[in-house]
């Protein structure tokens, strides 16, 4: 990928790390989608001045709590959380989502941050998974 306001944004929401390994686990097949999602969300939406990131970052993570986009939602907790957004923050949201998109989409929500929440106390308690592991991923058993 290049250098664009698209790509800066993308690594600086995301981190360095994730945006690498994305970039090469491209394929001849999905590239052009890779670069359409870098050029339009992240260098046309993500970087308009009309919120700050923060905002975005939570506004990101209901939407997806509402669409059931779990590895996107965990992608976005985790980085969210990364860039000290507060795991009561990631809560609130989730709370508030789940009054207008649904009980069980905010169920296994919480599920996922959760996962993600832990991981991160962990890491910054030199114990736990690292930081890129997937979160338990099973169905949410809470009801």
């Amino acid at each position: 990928m290049t250098d664009s306001d698209g790509e800066r944004v993308r690594r600086a929401v995301l981190g360095d790390a994730h945006v690498d390994r994305s970039n090469a686990s491209r394929t001849d097949f999905d590239r052009d989608f890779g670069a359409f999602l870098t050029e339009f969300a992240w260098g046309g939406v993500w970087s308009r001045p009309g919120l700050d990131t923060r905002t975005r970052r939570l506004l990101t993570i209901a939407v997806l709590c509402a669409t059931g986009c779990e590895d996107e939602l965990v992608m976005h907790v985790r980085a969210a959380l990364g860039d000290g957004v507060s795991a009561d923050d990631v809560k609130e949201v989730l709370l508030h989502t789940a009054v207008y998109a649904g009980l069980p989409r905010a169920n296994r929500a919480f599920r996922l941050a959760g996962g993600v929440v832990a991981e991160h106390a962990a890491a910054d308690c030199g114990t736990g998974p690292e930081p890129d592991q997937e979160p338990d991923a099973r169905p949410a058993e809470r009801g």
